[in-house]
């Protein structure tokens, strides 16, 4: 619900700022939210992780962490406010310096947010960051849009972005009510970070290559196409962070807990992966077949350009579900050494692959295709310790998710057949979107798809109970 809520109300704000606001205004967030998204990883320098992960924590621990995050984040916004001027001269954009130097001072709230977050995910308080989820995203919304209204073009965006973490820390703060002792323990600091150290190098690769494409496309092509790129691959993200992103964080803190009985954490995995395929991948997979009818209802033609980008990144996010359920597990058992190697090799293929299409290539499809040719090959590098480990092989991992493919392909494919009629766009959209997902559930209980009866199950017993 938290998930699925801030997914739904983002794309409603996204919506109505796409009508507001140009390309090029996303495109200049695209690049100054690089730096942002870079500087949060050092401020959490995986030891949020490591909190959720270590079998033991204490208060100490807790303020420990948060210290170590609030000094690092100060260093980084100083760092950030004096490089502004560099980085707008190098993409030619006077404007972009302001903009970075506000939204930078996120990296300062991210610190003790991310403490909070470690705290309720460990004790699996998720109620509670459903409530600061649904009240930022809320005001932030509205408070962007105002700003865009009044015709501020970016700021709209910046602002957005600055309230949503504002009350999204606030509201924690007021639930769990935790305030950092004054105090810091370098014992405790280095043993949470020889664990914290592998999941700070990896998510700082992970950054680096999803923000290597968006700073390649702006200089090499423009902020208009990077808008655009942008636009496309904002609402498959956005359903695939509701889904599979309402999955995974769960799995994580449940296979800690069970890390020394590998055929609990293979039947976690099993679960997590099964479940998550046979949300992420129809819907995925439809979204692709609307792409052009909803851009014209919701965004308007003047975003039509995006609709290839958008449809390729819901083939890419419909990848997610094999690629986090093998990469949580591996983090969940404590091997974040194996996560850290992974994250290498994926990243060194996939720059090469970005850089030969937008430098040889030299075409902004060929780079999105590329991002795509790189998550399939990911889904194979991923499953190979998950093998080793657990015993859960890429064969038995298709296996278990072929249902959800097949019946996904079989209702998009009918979904599809809407185009041979003349119907104008939103009718259009409501009769493939009808036709897809009717169509999918219909065939899951015939064939009584197992992820179909446990979902069903569990939403009785949870609601009905």
């Amino acid at each position: 619900m938290e998930r699925g809520g801030n997914a739904v109300v983002s794309l409603i704000v996204q919506v109505v700022l796409a009508r507001l606001l140009l390309p090029e205004d996303f495109g200049m967030l695209a690049i100054i939210i690089v730096f942002v998204n870079i500087g949060a990883v050092f401020v959490q320098s995986g030891l949020n992780s490591a909190l959720v992960q270590s079998p033991t924590i204490s208060e100490e621990d807790y303020s420990t962490v948060f210290w170590f995050c609030f000094f690092i984040a100060l260093l980084l916004y100083v760092g950030i406010f004096f490089i502004a001027p560099f980085v707008a001269d190098f993409y030619n954009s006077e404007g972009l310096v302001w903009p970075l130097r506000a939204i930078a001072i996120l990296l300062i709230i991210n610190a003790l947010n991310a403490v909070q977050i470690a705290k309720v995910t460990r004790d699996l308080e998720l109620k509670k960051t459903f409530y600061a989820t649904i009240a930022s995203v809320v005001v932030s919304g509205l408070c962007g849009i105002a700003v865009a209204l009044c015709g501020y073009g970016v700021w709209a965006l910046v602002v957005q972005q600055l309230i949503y973490q504002l009350v999204n820390c606030a509201v924690l703060g007021l639930q769990i009510r935790w305030r950092p002792s004054f105090v810091f323990s370098f014992k405790r600091a280095r043993d949470l970070f020889k664990f914290g150290w592998k999941i700070l190098v990896s998510g700082l690769l992970n950054t680096l290559y999803q923000s290597f494409s968006s700073l390649i496309i702006g200089k090499q092509f423009s902020q208009y196409s990077l808008g655009l790129v942008s636009q496309g691959e904002k609402y498959p993200q956005a359903i695939g962070n509701m889904l599979d992103g309402a999955i995974q964080p769960v799995m994580f803190s449940a296979v800690s807990r069970v890390q020394n009985s590998l055929d609990d954490v293979k039947g976690l995995t099993r679960r997590a992966l099964k479940t998550s395929a046979f949300l992420v991948i129809p819907i995925m997979l439809t979204f692709s077949v609307v792409a052009e009818p909803f851009t014209r209802v919701f965004l308007g033609d003047q975003w039509l350009a995006a609709v290839p980008f958008f449809q390729l990144y819901c083939l890419i996010y419909a990848l997610y579900p094999l690629q986090t359920s093998n990469l949580q597990a591996i983090n969940g058992i404590g091997r974040s050494d194996i996560y850290l190697k992974l994250e290498i090799v994926k990243k060194v293929y996939g720059v090469i692959i970005v850089l030969f299409c937008a430098l040889v290539l030299q075409n902004i499809y060929a780079v999105v295709c590329g991002l795509l040719l790189s998550n399939v090959i990911s889904v194979f590098v991923n499953s190979l310790p998950t093998k080793r480990l657990i015993g859960y092989s890429l064969l038995e991992q298709i296996k278990d998710i072929f249902p959800s493919i097949l019946l996904s392909v079989v209702a998009c494919a009918a979904s599809s057949l809407a185009h041979l009629a003349s119907l104008s766009p939103i009718i259009m959209l409501i009769v493939q979107v009808i036709v897809a997902v009717v169509l999918y559930v219909l065939l899951a209980a015939i064939f009584k798809v197992e992820e179909f009866t446990y979902l069903f199950t569990t939403l009785k017993e949870r609601f009905l109970a």
